[in-house]
């Protein structure tokens, strides 16, 4: 089998303005589970054979909990991966290793001290000359090819959702006010809805995955020019979160980058689209749920049907402003077959319906409100 080479490097930081680092990143080769986790050091391996793992996890809960929280998702995740040989197909075996991850991270916060805590996750799984990309929150996964950038997830946010039924505009979603909420995330309940998709990857590929530390602070652009002039992956990484930081680092702020290369990888075309090569397996049906289109409830505990999970930290109240992001960040990847230019679903959430939009702000409007008042309970706690 001709090689795949990855070369990855990662760091996180804790911030400005936070106490504790509640991210955890993983870069591993699945063949060697009880190989520890390294950090500080470029990591060269071939994923020719073995699969390799990236993935990273922004931890919610406070105090300890976000931090236990996060550190478990990935373990877990590289557990339920480590030596299969993923004969039903890589797309079930990641779906099955989150949805593993999740329960574990579930009955963990169910312990005292931890009841809440959750985390997101983003991971891509590198397998010959595919990545396979999983995605629980608002976590990132770019690609940057041909001196381009493109986002390959979509934010399961409260913000993201606002934007899609068209109560929001793009440029108004920067500064909104409630951007660090999530529909979902990895331990908030028993069952978890995984995004899949694929990427048929190309030579000189890089993918970053980030934390929203960072995204919330750097356009895409802004991490494509940096990615591009640095001369090293620690280079670049390091850049990203000095510039983050330098912009207020109001959170933990973590950033992953691989690059590809070897002879079993294609050149990639001169105008080769990434929505050529990315193929939506799965999209997450948070909107459709919001819209009240049929999804699934839980009668058990009475819940509605869609998880809004809010990060419980008293440093990072819930009706608090978020500062305003670099303009410029790139749109979603667009699903092939999706139409033209201006219309089609990102990949993530399919699209929203005219009669489903006046259901949605009206669903909106009591949504704000239940979470000013739940912000309001947490910090007089």
């Amino acid at each position: 089998m001709s090689r795949v080479v990855v070369r990855a490097y990662g760091i996180t930081d804790t911030g400005q303005r936070r106490k504790n680092n509640e991210d955890t990143f993983l870069i591993a080769d699945l063949a060697r589970l009880q190989d520890p986790p390294v950090r500080e050091q470029v990591l060269a391996l071939d994923a020719s054979e073995d699969a390799i793992l990236l993935a990273v996890s922004d931890g919610m809960g406070g105090a300890e909990a976000g931090e236990v929280a996060s550190a478990m998702v990935v373990a877990a995740l590289r557990r339920a991966l480590a030596g299969r040989d993923a004969m039903g197909g890589w797309d079930a075996a990641i779906r099955h290793a989150v949805e593993r991850a999740n329960a574990e991270v579930w009955q963990a916060a169910k312990a005292p001290g931890r009841h809440g805590m959750g985390a997101t996750l983003t991971t891509v799984c590198i397998h010959g000359g595919q990545a396979h990309v999983a995605v629980v929150g608002d976590s990132r996964a770019y690609l940057l090819r041909n001196g381009v950038i493109r986002q390959m997830t979509k934010d399961q946010s409260f913000v993201q959702f606002l934007v899609d039924t068209g109560a929001l505009k793009p440029e108004e979603a920067e500064g909104y006010a409630m951007k660090n909420v999530v529909l979902q995330a990895m331990g908030q309940k028993p069952d978890v809805e995984v995004a899949l998709g694929t990427l048929e990857l190309r030579l000189g590929d890089r993918l970053l995955l980030c934390s929203d530390g960072l995204s919330n602070k750097i356009s895409a652009e802004d991490m494509r020019a940096i990615v591009d002039r640095a001369p090293t992956l620690p280079g670049a990484c390091w850049e990203l979160v000095e510039l983050a930081n330098g912009r207020g680092g109001d959170d933990n702020i973590t950033v992953v980058i691989a690059e590809l290369a070897g002879e079993g990888l294609d050149l990639p075309g001169a105008q080769e689209s990434l929505t050529k090569t990315f193929h939506v397996i799965t999209e997450f049906k948070g909107l459709a749920a919001l819209e009240g289109s049929g999804a699934d409830t839980d009668e058990e505990d009475g819940e509605g049907p869609a998880i809004v999970a809010i990060p419980l930290s008293p440093s990072a109240p819930i009706a608090a402003p978020a500062p305003p992001s670099s303009p410029g960040a790139a749109s979603p990847v667009r699903v092939a077959g999706a139409g033209s230019p201006g219309g089609g679903s990102p990949a993530g959430l399919p699209p929203a319906s005219t009669g489903g939009r006046t259901r949605a702000l009206v669903f909106v409007a009591a949504l704000i409100l239940l979470s000013v008042v739940l912000g309001l309970l947490l910090l007089q706690r």
